[in-house]
């Protein structure tokens, strides 16, 4: 089997690394949950947690849930 072998210098590779082409997925990518996309669960989660950090931070005189009291 014969193959090319791509050489890039580091400082090519680091300049790709921040262009906007990097940071955005390609057109034609499946939406695959968990993998390309949060799954439902995880977005489930994050809402919870941030409903949850929202209301702890309403009321700041109390303690987080979770910590009884000693």
């Amino acid at each position: 089997l014969a193959g090319t072998r791509i050489i890039c210098d580091r400082k090519f590779l680091l300049e790709c690394k921040s262009s906007p082409a990097a940071r955005t997925p390609p057109c034609c990518l499946p939406q695959t949950p968990g993998v390309t996309s949060l799954a439902q669960s995880s977005l489930a989660k994050l809402e919870e947690l941030k409903e949850r950090n929202e209301s702890e931070e309403a009321v700041p005189g109390e303690q987080p849930t979770g910590q009884g009291e000693i």
